[in-house]
């Protein structure tokens, strides 16, 4: 019965973390682009809307994550997470048919979208299916996490860095540092919820609730700032998603002991999975529906001292509306 909690919590997790990324992709396009990394966009998007619904639609999801999390091993519950794409795929696509709003590559790009989407789900079902992840225990000791924050402070420091000296793979960077920030959130979460049910004493004195409470906002943070910044947001999209669970599930069997079948039979179907998994999340994120989303710099396009226009006016029609999203 546990499992089944958990695999009907996640996937329901993922229906509403779907929402909340076709909406966060609209209303970060609708908003002044700002500086990486600046907290400032919160103050732009607290105003609109559609934007409070995406935050509605996130806490939901974190909180049916937290109950998967609760009844279900990292290695059963990230991997499902994954249906996050799916979801947000077809609400696109479904908001684009009935806007009757054309697409480039029209019937052709569609099939090639579903054909990713049933390969990301093949390679979900793979994993499971091979791996067969079980067990687990659900505390950590305080050795753990000095090399968690070595590695924390390493990878998302790098991403960092290459994001404010190369400007042309700065989304991308972002996103595999949301990724990261998310992966060791939901490590995070597995921890805490061990430790609810023994009071605020256990808790507040045990390191995984400070590590939560910093990488969950910090990862919420890159992950608005990557989806403003981009001007194609299916690579971003792809990255994020891929990056969350198979960082979790590292951490999970590395520290958590959880237990997924290990003969050499069993290991190459478990990675050939994830690369199917992997595989078929770029496919759908590269031929997602557009979701529109106009800018305030797309709508009045301004020029800059020298007369060259500024804001999302800089970029050519070739290179993408800057104020369109792809799920």
């Amino acid at each position: 019965m546990s499992a089944l909690i958990a695999i009907v919590a996640a996937v329901i997790s993922a229906l509403f973390l779907g929402i909340a990324s076709v909406a966060d992709q609209r209303s970060t396009k609708r908003v002044e682009t700002s500086k990486s990394l600046s907290p400032r966009i919160f103050l732009d998007l607290v105003r609109q809307p559609l934007w409070l619904l995406a935050v509605g639609a996130n806490i939901v999801g974190f909180a049916l994550q937290i109950v998967a999390l609760s009844f279900g091993s990292l290695a059963v519950v990230q991997p499902l997470l994954v249906l996050d794409l799916i979801f947000a795929v077809l609400i696109s696509w479904n908001l684009r048919v009935r806007a009757h709003t054309p697409r480039p590559g029209g019937a052709r790009a569609d099939r090639v979208m579903f054909a990713g989407v049933a390969t990301t789900a093949l390679g979900v079902a793979g994993f499971l299916a091979i791996g067969q992840p079980s067990g687990g225990t659900t505390h950590a000791s305080f050795s753990t996490l000095p090399p968690l924050l070595i590695v924390l402070v390493v990878v998302v420091g790098g991403c960092l860095m290459v994001a404010s000296r190369v400007p042309n793979t700065r989304p991308l960077a972002l996103a595999l540092a949301c990724g990261v920030c998310y992966g060791v959130a939901a490590f995070s979460i597995k921890l805490v919820t061990s430790e609810v049910g023994h009071g605020p004493g256990q808790l507040f004195t045990d390191w995984p609730i400070y590590i939560l409470l910093v990488v969950g906002p910090v990862g919420y943070l890159l992950n608005q700032d990557a989806f403003q910044q981009g001007t194609f947001l299916a690579p971003v999209q792809a990255i994020i998603t891929a990056a969350d669970p198979v960082i979790s599930i590292a951490l999970g069997i590395v520290w958590l002991d959880v237990i997924v079948r290990s003969s050499p039979a069993a290991i190459a179907g478990e990675v050939l999975s994830v690369l199917v998994m992997i595989a078929g999340i770029v496919i759908t994120a590269q031929h997602a529906p557009q979701v529109m989303g106009q800018s305030p710099q797309a709508a009045a396009p301004q020029k800059s001292a020298v007369g060259y226009p500024r804001g999302g006016a800089q970029r050519s029609p070739g290179s993408g509306d800057p104020g369109s999203g792809v799920t």
